[in-house]
This record gives structure tokens, C-alpha cells and sequence, in this order.
């Protein structure tokens, strides 16, 4: 069943209950007022009857009084006489052998002195009965009954009830077209936005947008959220293209870098089971080689993994890092490396980070060997600390031929090498593998860089303790070593 239908037979349903409870009321208002009516006419007729002009003791048994004769002017009304035990004396003789009834409660009632009316049933059809006391200089000396028949309002009432049922079911049948018409004009910007959000789905464009340009109600309100989750859904399916995008490109990248090294080692294994054998010093280079390959791609997968592990969103736990051990311990490990390298570090004391140690220590170890491998021999790598409002800055900053503002922006994509001549042994990982260790502790990685000038990496992180590290900028701890 369609809403449109619903809403309708709804509607209808309200009306006919409305009507239903409008008939019920007229006709029992009708009902009263034509009893009452009745009623009236006979309570006139029995206070005539029993005026003092009419009865005495004696003629109580003769309901049109002296010589039974009826007054003129009067209705035809019945009459009937009872005696005070309710004993049948007189009644008129258009009752012929019938009597008009009256129930013990009503014998009581008049006993009392208290009129009493009540509907009863003749051979003629349906009356109304109307009793009262016949009251003498203040005493009760007998009962006078007046009766009308009420075919005559009862067939009024029928044909009126006849007239609203009629009334009532066209009223019906008219309001269920019109609430029809109306229910499908209200519906029909409805139709319209599940067609334009029909043909949308079809085409996939989630760029187009439902037009509407009615007032600010329930379907206006609809075509608004619904513009909203189209453009919320629209960016969700850029989103997704952009990973897929990025997922090909890095599968790519990812069989390309180790499709090297697995060719070399396929090489050397090769040349290994040559017969008649190669020298034993060619033997020594080609293992040589090999494990070098080998650890080449260890490294790679390693490196594959961790940006697996940061794409599944994987969140370290984090804690109060303090900087300036974890920066000495990097700098004392790659002056054991290449000792003949200066690296400097300057940071104000007592500084500590919120972050996650191993990978802050990772990124920094990527950032100093970086900054190595571009710096030319003799020139020094620099390593600052600084507090800005509540963070801190990691700057590492070399001085060698620096990074082309064109390709700036590209340096954290994976896989990227601003120089592939001098990127040899590298994945073109470590800069994005640094980027996303970063933001996983909440923070963020820029490099500036000049042509000529060299290059500066920037890591910001939240501090630990902002007082202890404000309190503590005014020393510092300067350490270097030259080669």
C-alpha cells in the first residue's frame, strides 16, 4: 500500500469518525428535543384537565370531567384515571379495551407528588405516557394519565437519520477524493527527490544535487539532508578513489623496488652455480653483493610494513618523551656510523614531548641519515630544539644542494626520490614513513628548503610538561663533534 493511499484512507477514516460522532449528536439532540416536545404538549394537557373547574371527589373516575365531555380546543390526546393504589377507574374511548401502562416507580413517584413521564408500547405502536397526581384543596385524590403516539416524530427521526447517512457517505466519498488530490500534491516533491536520488544512484554522479526551491518544512528539511549526505558522500567516494589511486601506485612501486633486487640476487645465485666455478675472490663479491641485496630488501619490507601498520590506523600508546636524551642517543649512534661527520644539537633543557619514544626515535633517525646523505663531507648537520607556545619544535637541517620548490611539496610521497642518482640504496620510504609516525602521535612534519641553500625538517609535537620546559627555556645544552 503506497503512503499516498494510506495517508488518504487516514484522513478519510478521521472525517467518517468525526461525521459518525456529528450524526450521533444530532440525532440525539433531535431525539430529546421531540420528546420534549411531546412531553410539553401533555404536561399542558393534564394541567388543564385537572383545574378545579373540571373534577371534584366524586368525578375523579371521568377523565373529561362533568358529563365526560372533552374541552374544546384540545388535542387528541389519550386519557386514563387511576385510583391512588394505581387501579384502572376511567380512560378515554380511543383506548378501547387498552390501558396505559405505568411501572411501580412511577406509581411511587406519584404518590410522592411528583409527575411522572415514560415511554410504553400500545397495540398502535409506541406512546409517551405522562402521569400526575389529581391534588384537592392539598390532597392527593387520584392519578390522571395522558398519552400521545410518537410514530409520527419517530418517522421524522428515521428519515432524518435516513438523510445524514446519505449526507454522510457523499461526504465521504467526496473527502477521500479530495484528500486524495491534496495528499498527492504534498507527495509530489517527494516523488521528485527519490527520482533525482534514483537517477543519481544510476549514474553514479554524486556531484548533482536534488533542486528544491519550496519553503523550509519537513520536504525542504529532507532535501537539505539529503544534499548534505551527497556531499559528505561524494568526498567518502573521492576519498576511496584516492586510496585505491594510491594503493596501485604504491603496489606498483612497491614490485618495482623489489623486482631490483630480487633479479640481482637471482644474478649472483645464479653465477654462484656456474661450472666450472668462478674465482674465489669474484665468489667473495658476489655473496658480498647479495647480502647486500638481501638486506636491501629487508629493509624495504620493513619499511612496507610499518606504513601498512600506520594505514590500518594503528595508534602507539604515548607518554612524556624528554628530548634532549633520545636526540643525544641518535647522534651518538650515527657518529659510530661515520665519525668523521659534525653533527651538533642544541635544545633548551628539560624539554619532554607527548609522544611515543620508538617511533620519535625512528623518525628522527631517518631525518638525521637524510640529512647525511645530502650534506657533502666536512659540513656540518644540525640538530635544534625550541618551544613554541604549548609544543615543540625537532628541526634537522643540512647544508647541501637543497630541494626544488617544484617537487617540495612531493618529498613525504611514498616512494619518491628527489634524485634518484643520489638515492641509491634507498626505498624512498623513509620521509613518508616519517610523516606518518608523526601524525600518529598527533603531530606534524614540514620541510622548508632552498636551492643551493639546503634543507630543514620541522617535527612539531605537544609538549609534556608546557611549565617545566617554560621554565627551563632559559638554559640550553649545546653539543657537537667534528670530524
Amino acid at each position: 500500500m503506497s503512503l499516498r493511499l494510506r495517508l488518504t484512507l487516514l484522513s478519510t477514516a478521521i472525517l467518517a469518525a468525526l461525521l459518525l460522532a456529528g450524526v450521533g449528536v444530532l440525532y440525539f439532540a433531535m431525539w430529546r428535543m421531540t420528546y420534549a416536545i411531546v412531553e410539553d404538549a401533555l404536561i399542558a394537557d393534564t394541567r388543564e384537565l385537572v383545574s378545579g373547574s373540571w373534577f371534584s371527589p366524586d368525578e375523579v373516575e371521568k377523565p373529561y370531567g362533568r358529563g365526560g365531555h372533552r374541552p374544546a380546543g384540545y388535542s387528541p390526546t389519550l386519557f386514563q384515571t387511576r385510583a391512588l393504589d394505581g387501579a384502572l377507574l376511567d380512560r378515554s374511548s380511543a383506548l378501547g379495551n387498552q390501558a396505559l401502562p405505568l411501572s411501580d416507580a412511577g406509581l411511587a413517584a406519584l404518590n410522592a407528588g411528583k409527575a411522572w413521564t415514560e415511554p410504553a408500547v400500545l397495540d398502535g405502536g409506541r406512546v409517551l405516557v405522562h402521569s400526575r397526581a389529581l391534588v384537592l384543596r392539598g390532597e392527593i385524590v387520584g392519578i390522571i394519565q395522558a398519552a400521545r403516539p410518537l410514530g409520527d416524530q419517530e418517522r421524522t427521526l428515521t428519515a432524518l437519520t435516513g438523510a445524514l447517512a446519505a449526507g454522510g457517505a457523499l461526504g465521504i466519498l467526496v473527502a477521500f477524493g479530495v484528500s486524495w488530490v491534496l495528499v498527492g500534491a504534498a507527495l509530489r516533491p517527494i516523488d521528485r527527490v527519490t527520482q533525482a536520488a534514483a537517477t543519481i544512484g544510476a549514474e553514479r554522479d554524486f556531484t548533482r544535487r536534488v533542486n528544491y526551491s519550496g519553503p523550509r518544512d519537513e520536504v525542504g528539511r529532507l532535501v537539505a539532508t539529503l544534499n548534505g549526505m551527497l556531499t559528505e558522500l561524494h568526498a567518502s567516494y573521492r576519498q576511496v578513489a584516492q586510496a585505491l589511486q594510491a594503493q596501485r601506485r604504491f603496489v606498483a612501486d612497491a614490485s618495482h623496488e623489489l623486482r631490483t633486487p630480487l633479479t640481482t640476487v637471482r644474478g649472483n645465485l645464479e653465477l654462484l652455480g656456474r661450472e666450472p666455478r668462478i674465482a674465489p675472490e669474484d665468489e667473495r663479491a658476489v655473496l658480498a653483493d647479495t647480502i647486500d641485496e638481501a638486506e636491501r630488501m629487508m629493509r624495504l619490507v620493513n619499511d612496507l610494513l610499518t606504513m601498512a601498520r600506520s594505514d590500518a590506523g594503528w595508534r602507539p600508546p604515548l607518554a612524556p618523551v624528554p628530548i634532549v636524551p633520545l636526540a643525544e642517543e641518535v647522534r651518538r649512534q650515527a657518529l659510530v656510523r661515520e665519525p668523521e661527520r659534525p653533527i651538533a644539537l642544541t635544545s633548551p633543557a628539560g624539554v619532554a614531548v607527548f609522544g611515543n619514544r620508538d617511533m620519535l626515535k625512528q623518525v628522527l633517525i631517518i631525518l638525521v641519515d637524510n640529512a647525511l646523505t645530502h650534506t657533502p663531507r666536512g659540513t656540518p648537520v644540525e640538530i635544534s630544539v625550541a618551544l613554541d607556545g604549548g609544543a615543540a619544535t625537532i628541526a634537522v637541517r643540512d647544508n647541501g644542494p637543497g630541494i626544488d620548490q617544484a617537487i617540495l611539496p612531493q618529498i613525504f610521497e611514498r616512494f619518491f626520490r628527489a634524485d634518484p642518482a643520489r638515492s641509491a640504496g634507498g626505498t624512498g620510504l623513509g620521509l613518508s614513513i616519517a610523516r606518518s609516525l608523526i601524525e600518529a602521535q598527533g603531530g606534524s612534519i614540514a620541510a622548508t628548503s632552498r636551492p643551493g641553500q639546503g634543507s630543514c625538517f620541522t617535527v612539531r609535537l605537544p609538549l609534556a610538561e608546557p611549565g617545566l620546559s617554560a621554565s627551563s627555556a632559559g638554559s640550553s645544552v649545546a653539543l657537537s663533534t667534528g670530524g
